[in-house]
């Protein structure tokens, strides 16, 4: 059975990194008892969860996964010590979260990268975006440039020159098919996809919309030099904790690898 906690968090403001993170957990800062690790749900507690059910007591590892459905609460629960690390992020939105709210959490090991996707109920390839159509994508800072920059790789915009990642639709250099742009928090983007004429998606709320990035996007992120790839974090400081270390290693496993690849099929794709 999963000792799994589902945390509904969607209404935490980014800059609460002292709000509401009671009911995460004990103190995770010690490296005696088990490590707490935040993680969105779709893939990230699934691998987590696999590597508890299967790999984690062999290696004398008591894991517990926290479920978390936004990109804030992760990083400030594991800012204060409410969790022990997170799986959930790539480095561009961890860095420029770490610059918004000065915290001091780093990268450990990269385990997988999930394309972004363009997708759409209303066309069946992105050459069928009328003018004027409208584009849902997340509002996030950096998952915001990531989505124009898929769309620019494919054609459908042009960004400015030198543009990076905090693009924003003013960054648009030309617009061919005058699309309109409907900015949503990340989660919400696959929800509007009856409202809108197509929607950038991040893949793990793509798979748990039960969309198939693989085959079901019109344009999907290229994994060729993809700096987007998900890791698993920890405060600084907190890289050589042993119980760290042990999940950075399983995480990275053979066995992680076939089962990403089994279960996934190419909609999330293992980095190591």
């Amino acid at each position: 059975m999963r000792n799994t906690a589902k945390i509904t968090t969607a209404v935490l403001a980014a800059g609460a990194l002292t709000l509401g993170l009671s009911a995460c957990g004990a103190d995770s800062s010690s490296t005696d008892g088990p490590l707490i690790v935040a993680a969105s749900p779709v893939p990230h507690a699934e691998i987590l969860n696999y590597v508890k059910d299967n790999l984690a007591e062999k290696e004398g590892l008591d894991l517990q996964v926290k479920e978390f459905t936004d990109y804030v609460t992760p990083n400030t629960a594991t800012q204060d010590g409410s969790v022990g690390a997170n799986y959930f992020q790539n480095k561009p939105y961890l860095d420029d979260f770490n610059k918004k709210n000065g915290t001091d959490i780093v990268p450990v090991v990269t385990v997988h990268l999930e394309p972004l996707g363009l997708y759409s109920h209303k066309v069946k390839k992105a050459d069928d975006l009328k003018s004027g159509a409208t584009v849902a994508i997340p509002n996030d800072t950096v998952n915001e440039a990531r989505a124009l920059k898929l769309l620019a790789a494919d054609g459908l915009i042009t960004l400015k020159a030198g543009v990076g990642n905090e693009a924003t639709p003013s960054d648009i250099a030309k617009n061919p098919r005058n699309l309109k742009f409907k900015e949503l928090e990340a989660a919400q983007t696959p929800r509007s996809l009856d409202d809108v004429d197509a929607a950038v998606v991040n893949g793990n709320y793509a798979i748990e919309s039960d969309l198939k990035p693989s085959k079901d996007a019109l344009v999907l992120e290229s994994p060729k030099n993809n700096p987007y790839g998900n890791f698993l974090a920890v405060k600084k400081g907190n890289e050589d904790d042993p119980r760290v270390k042990k999940l950075a290693k399983l995480l990275t496993s053979p066995e992680v690898k076939k089962f990403i690849q089994d279960k996934y099929a190419g909609s999330v794709l293992a980095s190591f």
